[in-house]
């Protein structure tokens, strides 16, 4: 339900006669919905409309790139629950723009891109108009909705409509088109004001059939190794209490998938994270909260999960998902919080934990790894490898449980999303579900922006290159951003030769001994330059402690790393032979 501005917000009346437009219109709807950051890049035709936003005090972050922008917006979404907005130019700014819808549709963020368009009667008799193309038929397979704007008495209700299509039911991205003649469009002010329209309840709590609370309930029941697996669908929720009483009054262990780490505190007494391999294979129930079974997790089945048959329960808020690619023995479609709810309530007092010999197993296979691993985490190799720069960092964010952590690359993302611990909700962000790079300074940004806290960014080299311009975004706000970019001259690593013999170097190796410190300095930040782990914590611990931008350029072992990191079996096998 919605109702007007007037129905919901006390509002001077504009003067009789007084006009507004298009550009004041959409500010008055954002605004109205509690929508005030902004992330763009400026450009015909909505240049004017970030400034008039800034003068309405909403802040505005403008970009080097509109795919970053996008990043921002998508992950500022994830943070609040609210769409975060990324405004963009018209064709190839869109364009930028529309990957960042495609991976916030993908990853379940509630993001609205709003991009300026040509007019509607040049672009459908293609005549040729600047940076002409239609943009609402090439966004909509790729968001939940699209919509287009072409009155101004409509802006309210096309505003409204993106905001309850991107986070009802399965948030996502939503396409908002604004002709440049729409953005100068007038109309009387006090009937402009009427139409703005303030969402009401635009996330709906959806409640489970109670068969289906019963149903999950037995299942849990029999089970003899249960396990709970947690996705960042369930950190995307905010159902944080709930969740952690549901574990923990089940007794059931839990493993989390890379974004839900510190849903529950990783050092918990029932986390099997360390214990992955055999709780996936040796399980019997598995329970699926906000996460899916995709190829993260093998779409549950193959060797990963053993070989004896499993029984699945399933929460998720879109049945679509149900049976995607096993059979889901107790499908649960509704929100999260009220699914967990209601099996808390269902539990009872009398829950009966599971067996004491799956708990014990786990428990020690678990302490295990981790007491193998230990050594590994505090070696102070030079040049350094993986496990001891990561260790210095685990230490680091074990120290600084509100600082969120930014993380991508193929061998930097598998290695630091298993051996950092989080401790709190919502305080790692990563590449998500598609495992794209680039997603780094957008998401950094946003995180410094939405939470106020100071962020640090791990960043292979190669995935530092997609968005490394924004470093003087970082600088430019002055944001509390310290990105550590481990530097091993390549893709994957830097060893690689050129077959032929020729000048070109192989196409994973980058220039060597790069100095990507000094690029931060350029812009006014701090630079550091680590070649040892003692190196990397002194930098990094310098760096937090002034809370301005900062960049460490961590050497690591160009020998260090392998192939796709730990997805190596996804690059397809040529079976040509090498002459």
């Amino acid at each position: 339900m919605a109702n007007t501005a007037t129905d919901t917000q006390a509002q001077e009346a504009p003067e009789a006669g007084t006009l507004t437009d298009g550009f004041h219109l959409v500010i008055d709807a954002l605004k109205l919905n509690g929508i005030t950051n902004i992330y763009n890049v400026p450009g015909i035709p909505i240049t004017d409309l970030g400034r008039f936003m800034q003068a309405e005090g909403m802040r505005i972050l403008s970009f080097r790139h509109e795919q970053h922008a996008g990043y921002a917006a998508a992950i500022a979404g994830y943070l609040t629950q609210k769409p975060g907005v990324c405004l963009t130019v018209s064709a190839p700014g869109f364009l930028n723009g529309l990957t960042a819808l495609a991976h916030a549709t993908t990853n379940c963020y509630p993001m609205i891109l709003i991009s300026g368009s040509s007019e509607r009667e040049i672009v459908d008799l293609m005549q040729g108009d600047y940076e002409e193309m239609d943009q609402l038929a090439i966004a909509k397979p790729l968001c939940k909705a699209a919509y287009r704007v072409l009155h101004a008495e409509d802006i309210g209700i096309a505003v409204a409509r993106a905001i309850r299509a991107a986070v009802s039911g399965r948030p996502g991205g939503v396409y908002l088109d604004l002709p440049a003649a729409l953005l100068g469009q007038t109309m009387d002010a006090l009937k402009g004001q009427q139409s703005l329209v303030k969402v009401i309840d635009p996330a709906p709590a959806q409640l489970p059939a109670p068969e289906a609370v019963t149903r999950a309930l037995d299942v849990l029941k029999s089970a003899k190794k249960p396990l709970i697996i947690l996705g960042k669908g369930a950190a995307y929720s905010q159902a944080d209490d709930k969740i952690r009483e549901l574990v923990e009054k089940s007794g059931i262990p839990y493993i989390a998938m890379s974004m839900a780490k510190g849903l529950l505190p990783d050092d918990h007494d029932l986390y099997a994270g360390a214990a992955r391999s055999l709780v996936l294979k040796e399980s019997d129930t598995v329970m699926l909260i906000g996460a899916r079974l995709n190829w993260l997790l093998s779409h549950g089945k193959g060797k990963q999960w053993g070989t004896e048959p499993k029984k699945f329960v399933h929460i998720d808020i879109d049945p679509k998902e149900m049976d995607s690619n096993v059979e889901i023995a107790a499908p649960m479609v509704g929100d999260i919080a009220s699914c967990v709810g209601l099996l808390l309530d269902g539990m009872g007092g009398d829950w009966k934990t599971p067996p004491s010999d799956w708990i014990n197993a786990v428990k020690a296979k678990r302490d295990a790894n981790v007491e193998k691993m230990a050594p590994r985490l505090q070696n102070n190799n030079v040049p350094m490898d993986f496990h001891g720069a990561l260790g210095v960092l685990k230490r680091i964010v074990a120290d600084n449980p509100d600082m969120v952590l930014v993380n991508e690359g193929a061998n930097t993302l598998d290695f630091a999303r298993s051996i950092i611990d989080m401790f709190k909700p919502r305080k790692r962000l990563d590449v998500g579900t598609w495992g794209v790079m680039g997603i780094g300074m957008g998401q950094a940004i946003a995180a410094a922006v939405e939470t106020g806290e100071q962020v640090l960014c791990i960043e292979g080299d190669s995935a530092f290159g997609f968005s490394g311009m924004e470093i003087e975004t970082i600088c430019r706000y002055n944001l509390p951003v310290c990105v550590v970019v481990f530097n091993n001259g390549g893709i994957y690593r830097g060893t690689d030769k050129n077959p032929t013999g020729g000048s070109d170097v192989a196409p994973t190796v980058f220039v060597k001994d790069a100095r990507y410190d000094k690029m931060m300095e350029a812009f006014g930040g701090l630079g550091f330059y680590a070649t040892s782990p003692d190196e990397l914590n002194q930098a990094v611990t310098e760096a937090i402690k002034a809370g301005r931008p900062a960049l460490i350029n961590a050497v690591i072992d160009e020998n260090a790393g392998t192939e796709s990191g730990r997805i190596g079996n996804l690059n397809p096998q040529s079976v040509v032979a090498k002459k």
